[in-house]
């Protein structure tokens, strides 16, 4: 058990700065204030962006041998590793996950930090040939200032996914921590002010996003944007962004889709929903949220991924259940309408449906509905929580047609023994990445991100690197015919 400090602060250009307003912070468990937080305004974001474009300008990230930012990552990696458990704690308080998930979040985010300084030396250009006379080679420069908004749902292991890389390539950066859980990333940034980046190389700002965010969008010193959440925010930011066509990375969301074949493997497969679903009490954009089943095992298969929803313990984070609260009241009662409306639209409710009303804090049961139509909303809308919607199919074709029936496209799975037709639908799947056999299969090494409205550009593994550079040919004329 660790002490939470009552009060926190934003860091700007290597000082920690309070403010004259503050946001509170709860705890989803109880319900209950945990503490408060100084709520960065437009006058903070300005000093902000202003030492990021400081330190851009100067180069201070790239002036330097390529070297010296893989010891500033691995450094960085190393401090958050001291204070994982301290930084588990305040995460699983403020955000209502799990404390192993909130540990594991924490490990998570020294990977990326490690991931990327192997990288962050081999940043190599290409001699393109363009015959006698001619020399002609590409380099990759630093975008420049990069604004990145972090979501509530992993604030600490997202955020360390876009910043890693960023700070790889060379960029100075600006990042927004979410409103409802910003305390873990206070901790992550107190682990990255003790490695030794220049002054101005990483800010933090938790404030609303409609007032920082916005402003970050739109401010002159940004030459890029990283954003994940939903999809009406993204669509925001974009038009924001388009005024000055800057480019973006953009991780939306989805309503991502299982197809479970009647030769899978019955224990792998009920291991996948319930990671798939109730992680983080679904609260995951890659969330399993359909599951669809061939019909000949429908039943069978429907009737036991009820039981396992039914079976599940619910409880605080510090107790390590196996279903945690959802993130606030607006977010429970969300997720209750649109589980209410299922039930009116003629889905069968097999588990769960309503809210725990005898715990305090904010829990909603591990909810199950089936018998679900592909153009009921339940099986189109992002939930955001522990609601899966199971749906039968006959035929392969008929499977894809469903799983590729939404507007989304992030994630899709595929569960069977016949490896033919887990490549077909692999292939033919809507989505950035497709797991087989296992809900999740994958790692920071593996690109990450969606097609339609769950976005665009990729996150995670070499390929994410490439976001945070521009191309730049240089051609000389080196000798006369």
């Amino acid at each position: 058990m660790f002490p939470i400090k009552p009060h926190w602060l934003n860091y700007i250009d290597g000082e920690w700065c309070d403010s004259t307003r503050s946001l509170t912070v709860d705890n989803p468990a109880t319900g209950e204030p945990l503490a408060t937080i100084a709520e960065a305004g437009r006058d903070d974001a300005e000093r902000a962006l202003a030492a990021a474009r400081r330190c851009a300008d100067r180069a201070e990230l790239t002036r330097v041998r390529p070297a010296q930012r893989v010891t500033w990552l691995l450094r960085i990696a190393d401090e958050i590793r001291v204070v994982a458990d301290e930084g588990a704690w305040v995460l699983c308080h403020e955000n209502g996950k799990s404390l192993r998930d909130a540990r594991d979040e924490f490990t998570e985010a020294a990977r990326y930090f490690e991931y990327y300084a192997g990288v962050a030396d081999k940043i190599e250009g290409t001699s393109i040939p363009l015959g006698d006379g001619y020399m002609d080679f590409t380099v990759y420069d630093p975008m420049g200032v990069s604004a990145q908004i972090v979501p509530w749902n992993f604030p600490v292991s997202i955020c360390a996914r876009s910043l890693a890389p960023a700070l790889a390539a060379g960029n100075a950066v600006v990042v927004k921590s979410p409103e409802l859980s910003p305390l873990g990333m206070c901790v992550l940034f107190e682990a990255i002010a003790r490695a030794g980046l220049p002054k101005g190389a990483v800010n933090l700002l938790c404030g609303p996003g409609r007032q920082v965010g916005a402003h970050l969008v739109e401010h002159r010193h940004v030459d890029q944007i990283v954003f994940t959440g939903s999809v009406a925010t993204g669509q925001s930011i974009l038009r924001g962004a388009a005024a000055r066509a800057i480019p973006s990375v953009m991780e939306l969301g989805g309503k991502s889709a299982a197809l479970v074949f009647a030769d899978a493997d019955r224990q792998q497969l009920l291991d996948s929903v319930k990671s798939g679903i109730f992680f983080n009490a679904g609260q995951v954009c890659s969330a399993m949220s359909r599951l669809l089943v061939q019909r000949a095992v429908y039943d069978e298969v429907a009737d036991a991924v009820a039981a396992l929803a039914d079976g599940l313990r619910i409880g605080p984070g510090c107790e390590n259940p196996d279903l945690t609260p959802v993130i606030s009241a607006g977010q429970l009662e969300q997720i209750e309408t649109m589980c209410r409306k299922a039930v009116d639209d003629g889905a069968r409710l097999a588990a769960g449906g309503a809210a725990c009303r005898e715990r305090a804090g904010w829990f909603m049961q591990p909810t199950v509905f089936r018998d679900v139509a592909p153009t009921m909303r339940i099986a189109q809308e992002e939930v955001f929580g522990p609601v899966l919607a199971v749906i039968p199919f006959d035929t392969e074709e008929e499977a894809l047609a469903i799983a590729n029936g939404t507007e989304f496209g992030l994630v899709a799975g595929v569960f069977t023994q016949d490896i033919s037709r887990a490549m077909r639908c692999a292939r033919r799947l809507k989505a950035g990445q497709v797991f087989v056999n296992e809900w999740y299969a994958g790692g920071i090494e593996t690109p990450f991100g969606g097609v339609g409205l769950s976005g665009f550009g990729r996150e995670k593994g070499q390929e994410a690197l490439y976001s945070y550079v521009r191309t730049k040919n240089i051609g000389i004329r080196v000798a006369g015919e």
